[in-house]
């Protein structure tokens, strides 16, 4: 899976963080960022519920086709 984080709209909640900690952290000034190696996802079941639990939908989750 490919997951976008939209720098300019996180205002650095952590819902991600917190809903998929094996994938997200926040950097030194609060704002989401992927864990490293962690950047496809590593087939978190929480990553999607991570995404959706950001109150101003800054993450993008889409399935990698071909």
């Amino acid at each position: 899976m490919d997951i976008d984080i939209d720098k300019d709209v996180c205002i650095g909640a952590g819902q991600c963080a917190l809903a998929a900690p094996n994938v997200f952290t926040q950097d030194d000034d609060g704002y989401s960022t992927l864990l490293p190696g962690r950047e496809d996802g590593a087939d978190d079941v929480m990553v999607r519920e991570a995404a959706r639990a950001c109150p101003v939908s800054a993450i993008t989750v889409r399935e990698r086709t071909g």
